[in-house]
Formats: structure tokens, C-alpha cells, sequence
């Protein structure tokens, strides 16, 4: 499993009040301390949108971060010399002195907080470890996580439950990219125990995406579904932290062979997922393509052709046609040429699974084109490379009809294969189970789409009468009235 398929990029992370400039140093410091401000205010009004806007605007500086311009800010945002300031600005490289001077400049314009806030100290971590994982400084941010963490369990505020969010997603990913995921496991269920006490609902959320990815990071499947079940369910208050759990949830069903509730979560998950997070969707997509094959339905082309996708679902477009053809040596030839492919995205064991589904597909061709046919002539045309072929084929054959996949009988003193008229479609009860689909399905969207507006505070009560309604018309029209000749008089 790789980083990118979860890793998300926020959208709609516009730059703060003032652009941010590419050239220096000073114009990001600038707009760093803007963002404290930010943090500040949220933090003594306990508004925790304004924690969460502040993580946006970091999101949209994150490519031009400097030591220079991070110690700068330590500087601002922290009492200088303190343990925490100490601390943090050990795990920063050291730059060249001219730019520590104009960052020092700058800085000593405005004086450092004496006592900061934990939001503001929890965000100089948040911001010292994306930092040193973007310079691929991973032991430094393995230590400066597990300091952010420590400092975490001593907090108890519902306006650092965003920013404590992030940090746990940081903290997960900087020892996956080591290769030490399983050290920490422990640690996970114990801040999600926490969180749970705690009520911080944004954080189980996280928590419980990142105990699931680390369970099948090592193909855990079993305590994956033992965690997912037993945990408290609400309202997701993150749109990309529930698009992983779909994620998971479709990957664990589709190994306990439940592939219709895999689909609906695959398929939902890369229809939420956002357009900027092209790897995450890519592997939605790749899982869903499989469960559809197991399934026995075939993807349109247009699940191919998305913007940004051919290259990487081109395997699978090969895959899938050659399970719509049902020629079993041409499957061969696919799993063996994209093996490697198959084996990085976790996918192998499934397509082992697919030649069922390709043997019975080959099988169906065969009974719609002939009336009867020898049990010879089906293991020739379906390519059984058996010792037995023709005793594999009366196996294949009866089985097939036994599951309803074709509508034959199975003559076994001649050895033949005699397929039934084809009858009317539209005589069965198949339509009606289409229509029902597609109608449950439109249902089902319009009921999320209902619960996710959004409604003013109390807009249930306290409904106003028509007597009112006309008096608040009345005195707006007044006002309104009243301001333009305001405005008249200026000119």
C-alpha cells in the first residue's frame, strides 16, 4: 500500500489577505503570523473554524517554508529560550547567516508572547514536522512527532482538536515512510481511547482511519473488521477522513468476499473524494474495477478514461477485457505482463479470484452461440491447460448451471452441452430489479445531499407571523431608502 493513494490535498486553501510573495523569506513570515492571529482570536472566541481555516492558509505556504523563516517564527510565537522553543528549533537545519539576519530582522519588530497558547504551541509542531518531512528528514520527524504527541495527552481544549487531527496523520505517516508502523499501533489505540473519553469526535475519526490503515498495511483484515465494527459511529464531520474510511471499509469487504458492500463504498468513496486528490482516487477506482469483475459486470470505458487516470488504470482496462472476452489464455498473458503493477497495488490475490469469472464468462459465450455442444469442443474453447480437461469442463459446465450463470443442460452419457432458447427478458422479474437499483440509488444521493446543507442556528423556531414579516419589510425598505439618500447627498 503506498502514501499516496490516502495522502489527500485540502481544496479551496486560498492564499492569505495578502499574496504570498516567491521571492523572500519575509512576506511568508508575514503570513505566518497573520495565521497566529488567526489561531488567537479562534482560540479565546473557542470558534474552531477559524482553527480550521488557519490549517488551510499553512497548507497553501507549505512549499515555501524555510528554516530561516520557521525559526523566525519561533520565535514570535514562543518565549525564546524556553524548553518547547529549545526543543523545536533543535530539529531545524541551520541556514546561511544572511538569511537568519533578515529573518531576525523581521522578527525583532514584533515581541514574542510570554504566554503562548497550547492551539499556537501546538501549531509550531504541526508546522516543524511537515517541514522536516518535506525535506525527507524523517528520523528528526519521527522525534519531533513523538514530542507533539506527548504534549497532545496534556491538553483537553475542543479548539486543538483540528489542529491534534493533523498531527496524529503526520505523526502515523512519518513512521510508515520508515517502515516502523507497527511500533506504534499501541500508541494509536491509546489516543483513540482518549479521544473517545474526551468526546472529540474529529479525532476518532482520524484515529480510527489510521489504526485501520495500519492493520491492513500488514494485512490484518481480521482486527481491521473487529476495530471498524466495535467502534462508536456518528456523523462525519470530515468529508476526506470519511472518503478513507469508505476506502478501507470497501477493501475489507472485498477480502471477506462482500462485494456488493464494497462496491457501494469503492464507488462512493472515489465519487466524494476531491478532484485534487488524483492518487486516492486512482486507487478507488482500481479497487472498484476489481470488485465489479468479481462481480460479473463489466465497467464502462469512461471509468478509463478520466482526466489524469489512463496510464495509471491502463492494466486494468487490459484485465477487464480480457474478462469481458472470457478468453482465459489472454488473461494469462495480462496477469503475467502487469504482475509487478497488480502486486504494488495489493491486487494480485484478487485477480487470482477473477479466473472463475473469466472461465464463466468464456462459458456463457459459449452456450448463447450453440444449441449443443461437446464437453471436448468447451475445454478447447476455454483453453483448460488440465490434465482432465474434458472431466474440468463437465465440472465447469455443472456448476454454471447449478448457479443460474447459464441456462443448459448437461448430457452426460453423450458428453454434451445442450443450452436452452433464449426466452424474454422482459418476462422475468430482471427489470424490475434494475429499475429498483437505480432508484434506490438516486434516493440514497438525495438523502445525503438533504443532510449535508446547511441551515442557520434554531432556523426552526421561532417562526415569525405575516404581521411581522411585512413590519421587518417595512423598516428595511425604510433603511434602504434612507441610505440612498445618503448617498445622494455625498455626491
Amino acid at each position: 500500500m503506498t502514501t499516496q493513494d490516502v495522502e489527500m490535498i485540502e481544496q479551496g486553501a486560498a492564499a492569505p489577505s495578502n499574496s504570498v510573495s516567491s521571492t523572500g523569506g519575509p512576506s511568508v513570515l508575514h503570513h505566518l503570523k497573520e495565521i497566529a492571529s488567526l489561531i488567537e482570536s479562534g482560540a479565546y472566541a473557542r470558534e474552531v473554524r477559524r482553527i480550521a481555516r488557519a490549517v488551510r492558509l499553512t497548507m497553501a505556504l507549505r512549499k515555501k517554508l524555510k528554516a530561516s523563516v520557521l525559526s523566525a517564527f519561533l520565535n514570535y510565537a514562543l518565549v525564546p529560550r524556553s524548553e518547547m522553543h529549545s526543543r523545536l528549533s533543535s530539529y531545524l537545519p541551520t541556514e546561511d547567516e544572511h538569511d537568519m539576519e533578515v529573518d531576525t530582522a523581521t522578527s525583532a519588530s514584533q515581541a514574542p508572547a510570554k504566554h503562548p497558547l497550547p492551539e499556537l504551541e501546538i501549531y509550531c509542531y504541526l508546522l516543524v514536522l511537515i517541514f522536516l518531512i518535506d525535506q525527507k528528514k524523517y528520523n528528526e520527524a519521527k522525534a519531533c512527532s513523538s514530542a507533539s504527541i506527548a504534549r497532545l495527552k496534556t491538553v483537553n481544549r475542543r479548539t486543538v482538536d483540528v489542529l491534534a487531527s493533523r498531527l496524529y496523520f503526520y505523526y502515523s505517516l512519518c513512521y510508515e515512510l520508515t517502515g516502523d508502523l507497527a511500533e506504534i499501533r499501541g500508541i494509536l489505540l491509546g489516543l483513540h481511547r482518549i479521544a473517545t473519553l474526551r468526546h472529540d469526535e474529529l479525532g476518532q475519526e482520524t484515529l480510527l482511519n489510521l489504526l485501520l490503515r495500519n492493520y491492513l498495511h500488514y494485512n490484518l483484515y481480521d482486527q481491521a473488521e473487529k476495530l471498524r465494527s466495535k467502534a462508536p459511529h456518528f456523523e462525519a464531520h470530515s468529508n476526506q477522513q470519511f472518503c478513507r474510511y469508505l476506502f478501507y471499509h470497501g477493501k475489507i469487504r472485498t477480502i471477506q468476499l462482500e462485494y456488493t458492500d464494497a462496491k457501494e463504498s469503492l464507488l462512493q468513496a472515489a465519487r466524494k473524494a476531491p478532484l485534487a486528490a488524483l492518487g486516492f482516487r486512482v486507487q478507488c477506482n482500481k479497487w472498484a474495477i476489481i470488485v465489479r469483475l468479481l462481480l460479473g459486470e463489466i465497467p464502462e470505458r469512461t471509468v478509463f478514461m478520466q482526466k489524469g487516470m489512463e496510464k495509471a488504470l491502463g492494466p486494468y482496462f487490459e484485465l477487464t477485457n480480457a474478462v469481458r472476452v472470457g478468453d482465459l489464455e489472454l488473461f494469462r498473458k495480462v496477469a503475467d505482463k502487469f504482475s509487478s503493477t497488480f502486486s504494488s497495488d495489493g491486487t494480485n490475490n484478487l485477480i487470482v479470484r477473477l479466473r472463475h469469472n473469466v472461465i464463466r464468462t468464456g462459458l456463457r459465450n459459449i452456450s448463447i452461440s450453440y444449441s449443443r455442444i461437446s464437453l471436448a469442443d468447451v475445454a478447447k474453447k476455454l483453453r483448460l491447460d488440465s490434465p482432465n480437461p474434458v472431466a474440468d469442463a463437465e465440472s465447469i459446465v455443472s456448476k454454471a448451471i447449478r448457479d443460474g450463470a447459464i441456462d443448459a443442460t448437461l448430457d452426460h452419457a453423450n458428453g454434451w452441452m445442450v443450452s436452452k432458447e433464449t426466452g424474454d427478458i422482459y418476462s422475468t422479474n430482471e427489470p424490475q430489479i434494475a429499475f429498483n437499483s437505480r432508484i434506490a440509488f438516486c434516493l440514497n444521493m438525495h438523502n445525503e445531499a438533504v443532510r449535508a446543507l446547511r441551515f442557520p442556528p434554531n432556523s426552526h423556531k421561532g417562526k415569525e407571523s405575516a404581521e411581522k414579516r411585512r413590519e421587518r419589510q417595512q423598516q428595511e425598505q425604510e433603511l434602504a431608502k434612507h441610505i440612498a439618500e445618503e448617498d445622494d447627498d455625498d455626491f
